[in-house]
């Protein structure tokens, strides 16, 4: 026997026999909350039961998950939507497919998954999952791609879609543009020759140097990078010289930084708001440029379109990551047996890097 066909074999049987000892489990390690409150507070690690695997149910194991600030929200209980109480925490992650019931018919074992939906429970070692509540990706992507492909990436890409026809020499403004949704839009942007203007918070400047995120957004594609001070300076003009006003903002942060950005947006142009940083409302400045104000959630979109849509959004983003066009955000890998840690890294404000739980 070929030393190649020997290694394959090995890697079969170990195959087998973990997804053998995973079948045999009837609990698993699992970041539970039976109360709202501060997370480091109230989540604790405990072994839970899994329910027997139906005939349309798949058993994962979960691979990695990271903690979002949604994650957070969830558990302090200021969410739109929260789970029933005792629950598990974490809404996004991939997991590979170990068991499937008899009537499972577009996953198989081996595939990676990745939730359809809010509230699943990602912080755990292993679930079981109807078929249709996951979806798979493909298992040539990296994994902390795969992990945070549904939220982050998925936001901006139907941000940049479904609001206003956006051409190649167009150009967008964006605030948190150093978040996981902000990296996303300056690379899905980049890839379609779209100029994006970054306005980076003030505060989140004075704890890292600005040249360096500068460098680190204009890496990923970034056409225009300038503090959230630079909005409300005359020469910023200067830079509509050589670049389009904005068709398009978007907005996470919210009050004087979201009333800067309608005010540099074009006649008719649109600010999509889909997060409030600065828990502040949004001024009114709507009068005289007939803009447009939208609201944005991935979960209702997601809600409201077929499992087709959401595998074409998905496949988009995947073909970008295999083209090089679109990465992770930064990561940091933390086993789940350390999650304080990692829960206390998440909690800090203007985080340089994305809590990812590693299973």
């Amino acid at each position: 026997m070929s030393l190649y066909r020997r290694s394959f074999l090995a890697a079969a049987l170990l195959g087998a026999a973990r997804a053998h000892n995973i079948r045999r489990l009837s609990r698993c390690q699992a970041l539970v909350y039976a109360n709202h409150g501060d997370p480091s507070r109230v989540i604790q690690l405990k072994n839970v039961d899994l329910r027997p695997v139906g005939p349309k149910d798949v058993l994962v194991k979960i691979l990695a998950a990271p903690i979002n600030p949604s994650d957070i929200n969830m558990i302090q209980g200021t969410y739109a939507i929260l789970p029933e109480l005792p629950a598990v925490g974490g809404n996004e992650g991939v997991a590979q497919v170990v068991e499937a019931g008899g009537r499972v018919a577009s996953l198989q074992i081996g595939d990676w998954v990745i939730p359809r939906d809010a509230g699943s429970g990602t912080w755990r070692t292993a679930a079981v999952f109807d078929e249709d509540d996951v979806i798979a990706v493909p298992r040539d992507i990296p994994l902390l791609a795969a992990a945070t492909l549904g939220v982050n990436p998925c936001t901006a890409l139907r941000m940049l879609a479904d609001f206003e026809h956006l051409q190649p020499g167009d150009s967008l403004i964006q605030n948190a543009a150093n978040s996981g949704v902000g990296q996303a839009v300056i690379q899905i942007a980049a890839a379609r020759g779209i100029d994006t203007i970054n306005v980076l918070r003030d505060r989140y400047c004075t704890s890292l140097p600005f040249a360096r995120l500068s460098d680190r957004l204009k890496a990923l594609g970034a056409s225009h990078v300038i503090k959230e001070d630079a909005l409300r300076r005359p020469d910023l003009e200067e830079l509509f010289k050589t670049c389009p006003k904005p068709k398009l903002a978007l907005n996470a942060v919210g009050g004087k930084s979201a009333t800067e950005l309608l005010r540099h947006l074009q006649v008719g142009g649109t600010m999509v708001t889909y997060g409030g940083m600065s828990k502040q409302p949004v001024a009114s400045a709507l009068i005289f440029k007939d803009v447009k104000v939208r609201g944005f959630w991935v979960t209702r979109w997601k809600r409201q379109h077929s499992n087709g849509a959401v595998r074409a959004t998905l496949a988009e983003l995947c073909a970008l990551l295999r083209q090089g066009k679109l990465s992770a955000p930064a990561c940091a890998e933390v086993p789940l047996s350390d999650y304080r840690r990692a829960l206390d890294a998440a909690a800090q404000p203007f985080a340089a890097a994305k809590q990812i739980l590693i299973t």
